[in-house]
């Protein structure tokens, strides 16, 4: 059984008292602001009456509530959304736009991954809230940026790993079986858009502590993903070939890569060459290591085929577990290839208190991935399950400084929803 991360209700985090307004949705906002919760800040996510984030519905499947049925809680929206706060207003109402300016007054963040355009008509653009905050930090999340020729297109993470050139080089060879481009098998464009708007925010605060300006901060996933493959276009521009599909084979460093043993596949990673010296010490070969084709990683990568049969040749001989053990007593790095169930139960995730188990409003608990980060003077802290819409409208709305006569109004209106 893996080891749990209990929830922890004080804020110990470094953001403790910042303050955000969050009108994101879906993956890559919504991950930014659960990574600025973790750290302490009180996020608050306005949603939409009725439907609220589009991910609550991108289910099966959904957490089961204490009767074991399926509830309308799908464990994409849960996966990104601990640590905040929901409050459920009609933006396209005047009252509406009213209170979301009313909670921008107080606050130290928003952000937003509404098309272009769309936030001005309502008047909760950057120009607008600005002007009765001007200590605002707000962050824009979008496809394509605020500018450009194809700002106004909506786009999603698989659109963006296609157009930025992450697909021509994730999968295998043309010429090998399965040939062709493959996506990611996780959201990675979103999660590093995601990313990249946590450090632009936590940039921006230095620098409104510093002078006491905010200002407007661009985040755009095809930003996002041309950055994230600057090593292969670092190959293309300096080397002038364009990247290909190379399988599980690194483009630029051998052996580095996936080998075969007598009872399935090892991932070797060799990355220097004392590694690679131990490397052939370890296999019972250290000769290869002074062999002429071999004596550096370019030459490597020149007689990759050649280099690949000698130790597949080897290693077909034993077990993953004997290479595994064998390479780690040698100072290589060498595992295998775990599925999520075996990632789980491995013995350091277990140690690092990978799972979390928060109470979650429908009277059972969620599971959750905890946060990398660790800090030695102020933790990340998990105060809250992923809310259930509109759960914290009232009690948002009183802090604010509205009366529950006024909410209750606001609620019998349609412009807000109670949860």
């Amino acid at each position: 059984m893996t080891s749990t991360t209990t929830p922890t209700p004080e804020n110990t985090g470094p953001l403790k008292g910042v303050r955000i307004l969050d009108l994101s949705r879906v993956l890559a906002a919504p991950f930014c602001m659960q990574i600025m919760g973790d750290l302490g800040a009180d996020v608050i996510k306005v949603e939409r009456p009725g439907a609220g984030d589009e991910s609550r519905t991108w289910g099966p499947p959904w957490l089961s509530g204490p009767d074991g049925q399926p509830t309308k809680e799908s464990a994409y929206f849960l996966s990104a959304n601990r640590n905040k706060r929901s409050v459920s207003v009609d933006l396209s109402t005047k009252e509406g736009q009213d209170l979301v300016r009313k909670l921008a007054e107080s606050v130290d963040v928003c952000i937003e991954n509404f098309k272009v355009g769309d936030l001005k008509r309502y008047g909760l653009d950057y120009a607008s809230l600005s002007k009765i905050n001007p200590k605002l930090v707000y962050c824009s999340v979008t496809g394509f940026g605020q500018d450009g020729p194809w700002a106004t297109r909506p786009g999603y993470d698989y659109l963006f790993q296609g157009m930025g050139g992450l697909m021509s080089v994730t999968g295998e060879k043309d010429s090998l079986p399965g040939g062709g481009p493959q996506r990611v098998g996780v959201p990675l464009v979103d999660l590093f858009t995601g990313m990249y708007a946590t450090v632009s925010i936590l940039a921006a605060l230095r620098h409104r502590d510093q002078t006491g300006e905010g200002q407007h901060l661009d985040v755009s996933l095809m930003g996002a993903v041309m950055a994230i493959g600057s090593g292969q276009l670092s190959n293309y521009m300096v080397g002038g070939k364009l990247p290909g599909r190379t399988g599980n084979d690194s483009p630029n460093i051998t052996p580095y890569g996936v080998y075969p043993c007598a009872d399935g596949q090892l991932i070797v990673a060799s990355a220097n060459q004392n590694q690679f010296s131990a490397l052939c010490g370890a296999l019972g070969h250290p000769e290869w290591a002074s062999d002429p084709r071999f004596k550096d990683n370019g030459g490597r990568m020149t007689h990759l085929q050649e280099l690949q049969a000698m130790f597949s040749e080897v290693m077909t001989k034993h077990t993953r577990a004997h290479w595994e053990q064998v390479f780690t007593d040698a100072g290589v790095p060498a595992g295998p290839i775990n599925n999520y169930e075996q990632a789980m139960a491995h013995p350091q995730v277990q140690h690092l208190g990978t799972r979390l188990s928060l109470p979650h409003a429908t009277g059972v608990n969620v599971p959750s991935i905890a946060s990398p980060m660790r800090f030695s003077k102020t933790p990340v802290s998990y105060r809250r399950a992923p809310p259930m819409l509109g759960q914290h409208t009232r009690e948002v709305l009183r802090e604010a400084g509205l009366d529950d006569a006024t909410i209750d109004k606001l609620a019998a209106a349609g412009t807000i929803k109670l949860g």
